[in-house]
């Protein structure tokens, strides 16, 4: 019997099985031996040792979009972090016709990234756009968003905002979870707003701010599809040349699968490391229900 359920339960886990060994086993291990390799796709890969990190370690392009994507991630966790946690606290309050309002601001993350960077491009457009139009009507001298080095970073760092909906949702059911008998007590202790917020608010969903703060960093690192609408090239001056954009137009403009097969490697020793440090210094701040 016990035999038959485990043929049973195994042939109904067999989809997932071949579909975990087949579209992520199988890639994750042929991208690290294609590390070692040059491989052009259209030719057999030829081994090469550690050339490709050798080489990588020496590219001065591969520094500057490391740069430019860590500097991303520097701005956009952080202010996407406050804002979804803002949001969160604003739909968690007993108003009529929140489910609408709660709606409504999930429902930008739903659009496509490359409508999105269309979008924006239109908004953020230094000569015609809608934002800079806005700036003009009253009087105030705009700049120039996608022309400039410093505001272009600026401007992907607020569109980040614009996806903040889908870590509202998460903060939202985990403020639903926050006892209210800790609020009651820290009102009877005289307790204002802001330190409710601090002091239960906070502590009460610090697991969750975890959560979402490392799937952010993963998720910034891995920024392509506005960019890559946005900023052809990595314009201006390769300020928007992010990481991924990087490994994309090697892999597949010129054509040189190994080397972007070492550069999917070292990225995924960044984000163990971003990951693993951000772990470590939440260790005194994250509280647990059970701890």
């Amino acid at each position: 019997m016990s035999r038959r359920d485990a043929r049973v339960g195994i042939l109904f886990a067999a989809p997932w099985i071949l579909g975990f060994l087949i579209f992520l086993t199988y890639p994750l291990v042929a991208s690290l031996l294609y590390s070692f390799t040059n491989f052009s796709i259209l030719r057999p890969p030829k081994l090469i040792g550690l050339q490709n990190y050798h080489e990588l370690f020496h590219d001065e392009v591969f520094y500057k979009s490391l740069t430019n994507t860590l500097l991303y991630v520097a701005g956009a966790v952080p202010l996407s972090t406050v804002v979804a946690i803002g949001l969160a606290l604003l739909l968690n309050m007993k108003v009529k016709g929140m489910a609408v309002y709660r709606t409504m601001f999930f429902l930008p993350t739903l659009v496509p990234m490359v409508a999105l960077g269309t979008l924006f491009s239109w908004i953020f457009n230094g000569d015609y756009g809608l934002l800079n139009e806005a700036f003009r009507r009253v009087h105030v001298t705009p700049p120039n968003w996608m022309g400039d080095p410093t505001w272009a970073k600026w401007t992907l760092i607020l569109i980040s905002i614009w996806g903040c909906g889908q870590a509202m949702v998460i903060y939202l059911a985990g403020l639903q979870d926050v006892p209210v008998s800790l609020y009651e007590a820290a009102e009877l202790d005289g307790a204002k707003v802001w330190a409710k917020t601090r002091h239960v608010t906070l502590p009460m969903i610090s697991p969750v701010i975890l959560f979402n703060v490392v799937m952010g960093i993963i998720g910034s690192l891995q920024i392509f599809a506005v960019p890559y609408v946005m900023f052809p090239g990595g314009a201006p001056a390769r300020s928007t040349y992010f990481y991924a954009s990087y490994l994309y137009d090697n892999a597949f403009q010129y054509q040189r699968m190994g080397y972007a097969s070492a550069m999917g490697w070292v990225l995924f020793v960044i984000t163990l490391a971003l990951t693993l440090i951000a772990l470590k210094l939440s260790e005194k701040h994250v509280h647990y229900e059970s701890s």
